[in-house]
């Protein structure tokens, strides 16, 4: 394969990239051509179609394709002339030559999240957990591979297991520190809090808010889908059911922050800190790990509402 970051005038390209965008438009001699945008890990290249005869089979926009074509500048940049485009078979190519994906092994994660639903000593508490992220065998495949966000943190495949595997650690540390906390309902919260996002947010490659993600948000369709999976586990307790659910529905902490309820459970307290903490030290790394070469100030991060800088090294 190619990478983009390499490709130089008078390259002949031939391999397959992500079609990040396609636009049908008209030139001034009236003709149509095809504009579109290539994506792999390493950037972006503009590409043209010209000529449709020949090579030029039909593909959508966030399709993988198969292509060939001969590198120019133009303008100063770099531009792609293509002669042959497919849709690539999946067999082709590798996601994580295209996309963002977890810097962590996936296996080990949920081996991890697996050993701490084990951990948990309440029957219903374990059997609901093992129904919705064991048993489930689609949603386990969209749990493993889906982000934790669009853009501002773990927005990457394999990021809300990361996300929630971390806050699960963490909720598990706050247990012992605090033996006060019933940790089987905090780890189960933990567990679960972000598991409206597989409906929130589309899949990758387009990772954008779905229809029920705006008009919803995943906080009530996580709600929702904890209610109906725990009518399925008789004699389920009716006052676990209705704390654990509380621990979703507060776990943003704020009503400014989309939580439809403020924490009134010391464990749903716990779970909104540890997912705060998560969520911004990510978001902090992340923006560090974007300007790598830069060890001053980055500048006013609005996520993070600060002006942010790089640590100093320790000395040794």
């Amino acid at each position: 394969m190619y990478f983009i970051e390499n490709l130089k005038d008078g390259d002949h390209v031939s391999g397959v990239y992500f079609c990040k965008n396609k636009q049908m438009l008209t030139g001034k001699s009236k003709k149509p051509y095809c504009s579109l945008t290539l994506q792999d890990k390493t950037g972006t290249l503009d590409a043209k179609i010209w000529d449709f005869t020949g090579g030029i089979e039909d593909f959508e926009n966030l399709d993988f394709i198969f292509v060939e074509g001969d590198i120019t500048t133009y303008n100063g940049n770099l531009q792609c002339a293509l002669r042959r485009v497919r849709v690539a078979d999946e067999g082709e190519y590798v996601l994580k030559d295209y996309l963002p994906v977890s810097a962590k092994d996936n296996d080990q994660m949920y081996a991890e999240l697996c050993a701490m639903i084990d951990s948990v000593k309440e029957p219903h508490l374990q059997a609901l957990l093992k129904n919705i992220l064991v048993e489930d065998e689609r949603v386990v495949k969209a749990f493993r591979r889906h982000s934790a966000a669009k853009s501002v943190h773990h927005s990457f495949i394999g990021g809300l297991l990361e996300h929630t595997v971390s806050v699960t650690k963490l909720c598990d540390f706050y247990s012992k520190l605090y033996p006060f906390l019933n940790r089987d309902l905090l780890l189960s919260a933990a567990m679960l809090h972000d598991i409206g996002k597989l409906w929130e947010i589309s899949d990758f490659p387009a990772n954008d808010y779905t229809d029920d993600g705006q008009l919803l948000g995943h906080i009530v369709m996580g709600y929702e889908l904890i209610g109906k999976r725990i009518a399925l586990i008789p004699d389920f307790p009716k006052k676990t059911a209705s704390e654990l659910r509380h621990c979703i529905l507060a776990h943003h902490g704020e009503y400014e922050f989309g939580s439809p309820k403020k924490p009134e459970l010391v464990e749903a307290m716990a779970l909104h800190m540890a997912d705060n903490t998560d969520a911004k030290i990510e978001t902090f790394i992340e923006a560090l790990d974007a300007q790598k070469a830069n060890n001053d100030w980055l500048g006013f991060n609005r996520f993070l509402d600060a002006n942010i800088r790089r640590t100093t090294p320790s000395q040794q």
